[in-house]
Formats: C-alpha cells, structure tokens, sequence
C-alpha cells in the first residue's frame, strides 16, 4: 500500500527523511555520507511505497558532475608517480582486477548470487560506476549496489582499524564544512557544461556510463592541458551525490529488500573473500616495495574512489601514490569489466549448456 498521496507532496517528503539521516552519516564520518545518506533514505521512502517522478537528464548530469571531482582529485603528478613505478602498478593493478574476477568468477559459477550480479558487485572501482555499468549489461543494479556501498562501508572501517594498528595520526583535525564556499561563475559554468555534453554524447552514441566517463576523461585531459579548471562548490556536489544516491536507493522496494536480505550471505561472502585477497596484495606491496601498510591498504583497497581519497585527504599517507593507483585501477576496470563479465557470463553459461 503506498503511505504518500501524490508524487508532489512525495519529494518533500523525501528531502525531509533525507536531511536528517545524511546529517547523521555526517556526524559519524561514514565514507561517502553525502551519498550513503541519500542512498539509504531511498531505501527507507521505497520500502514504504513511496514514488516521485526521477529527472533522469538531470540525473545524467549529476553522474557528469561526479566524474568532474574524480579527474580534480587526479594529481598532476599523476603521470610521474605511474612511470616511476610502473612495475609496482601493474603488479597492484593486475592483481585487484585478478582478485576480483577470480572471487566474481567462482561465486558466478557456484551461483552464490543470481546471474553475473557477483561479477559486478566485486568490480574494485566507483561504487556508483560500476552500479551503473552492471544495469547497462543487465545485472540486477540493485542488489550490485547493495554489493559495492555496503563494501564501501567495511572498508572504510578496516581503513581504520589499520590506521590505529600501525600508529598512523590524522594530518589535521577535519574541517566544518563549508557548503556555499565563494564560486569562480565562469570555471562553474564550465564545468557543468562539460557534464552536460558528456551526458548528451552518452545517451546519442549509448555509450555505457558514459555520462560518467566522458566528463572524467575529458576533465582529466582538459584541466592537464590547462584548458579548463574545474569548479566545483560543496553545494554542487552534495546536490549530485543525492541525486546519485536517491537513484539506488529509490529502487529498493519492500519486497526487493526482502529479497536482498535473503541473499545476505552470499553478498558477505563475495565482500570479505575481495577484502581478504587485496589485504593480500597490500602485505605484498609492503613487504616487496616497503611501502607503508596504511599506504597500501588503500591504494589496493576495493572501495569507492570518493570514499578513498576522503580517507587518504585525512591521514599520514602518500596521497599521490594512493590516487594515481586508484585512478589508473579505475580506468582499467571501466574498460576491462565489461568484456571480463560477458567472457566468464558465456563461458559458465556455454559449460552448463554442454
């Protein structure tokens, strides 16, 4: 039975369920918090047969918008750090990739999990890009999104717990945040306009998240080439991160919740079988290239890009080396995932069909 009256009294209704709870992820320093909250008031307002009309172009853009503060988190030293240590990334980046298609693989196979919705839900990139990807390629979005922020979440905790392990202090304390800093109108404008027409060459050419990437790879080139300087104020982002996260969160009806939870197992298995083999590689890096532990945990760790350099911002590390590697393992994935998936999908599928 649907509790709201109509789709115009429904989004108040959202926003205030929102506020609240994304205040509380705040208070609690929970990664992501400017999505989770929203994510998980989505939930809660589906769950009691709320609906609202989704501004899906407008969506395409916030999606633009996130991949704009992904190329800004990109440092310029990027490229140094890969060349200085190229063998140490390709050994960082193949192993994850291996890792996860290795656990995505078997539990696919073992059908620990419906369809490919392992495959997806263990891909160590942006939670949100691979939760679009997976519904591009007809995975079940919602349960791969259930997948990726609730890994989200462990990691940041096992992030902690390894900072305090091995002694690592916060840099600073974190700063109040400022959500109406002053704003450069023109760099603004801009970059909205790169999200837009990303957004716009997705939808023409169909070009699988696309309205993600193309802002990301065209922020990452144009900002280098000192074309264009991203601008891109608290409020901005907060409005896109809501976005994003009412986009999964609103699908989570009572019964798919239902059956999520069903699943509840499976899904913890996938999540500590990736977190175990990564650790694995991050004891590697630390012992083989005497990289500092906290370093490599989350230079190697399967969690959000965003939630990552967050973490990364906040603590005694190596920021660059951190984020080149994300960056470089997230750029692999994008490419990597979707012809991974479909192999390993027709190959299972081919062996069960003989």
């Amino acid at each position: 039975m649907n509790v709201f009256a109509g789709h115009l009294a429904a989004w108040p209704l959202l926003i205030a369920i929102t506020v609240p709870v994304t205040a509380l992820m705040l208070w609690l320093h929970a990664p992501a918090a400017l999505m989770l909250g929203p994510l998980i008031s989505g939930i809660v307002f589906a769950s009691w047969g709320g609906k609202v009309n989704y501004p899906v172009p407008v969506f395409g853009v916030a999606q633009g918008i996130v991949g704009s503060m992904i190329a800004k988190m990109v440092p310029l030293s990027i490229v140094g750090d890969i060349l200085g240590h190229w063998a140490l990334f390709g050994v960082g980046v193949v192993s994850v990739v291996a890792a996860s298609t290795l656990v995505g693989w078997l539990m696919t196979r073992w059908q620990t999990l419906p369809g490919t919705t392992a495959l997806w839900g263990v891909s160590p990139g942006a939670a949100s890009v691979m939760t679009y990807m997976a519904e591009a390629y007809g995975a079940d979005m919602r349960m791969v999104a259930f997948m990726q922020y609730l890994r989200v979440v462990m990691v940041a905790v096992v992030a902690a717990a390894v900072a305090r392990f091995f002694g690592a202090a916060p840099q600073h304390a974190p700063d109040a945040i400022v959500w109406f800093p002053e704003v450069a109108w023109l760099p603004l404008v801009e970059t909205v306009a790169l999200a837009g027409v990303g957004s716009w060459l997705a939808r023409v050419f169909r070009i699988p998240a696309g309205a993600f990437l193309l802002p990301l790879v065209g922020g990452i080139v144009l900002t280098h080439l000192g074309l264009l300087r991203l601008e891109l104020p608290t409020w901005l982002l907060a409005g896109c991160y809501a976005l994003v996260g009412w986009n999964v969160g609103l699908r989570f009806t009572g019964a798919l919740l239902v059956h999520v939870l069903h699943q509840l197992p499976g899904i913890l298995l996938c999540i500590f079988a990736m977190l175990g083999l990564c650790g694995g590689v991050a004891a590697f890096m630390v012992f083989a290239a005497d990289i500092d532990p906290l370093t490599a945990y989350l230079a190697t760790s399967p969690g959000g890009a965003d939630s990552i350099a967050i973490i990364a911002a906040s603590t005694d590390v190596d920021v660059s080396f951190v984020m080149a590697m994300q960056t470089v393992r997230l750029l692999v994935v994008l490419f990597a995932a979707p012809l991974l998936t479909r192999f390993i999908a027709e190959r299972i599928g081919g062996t069960r069909s003989g």
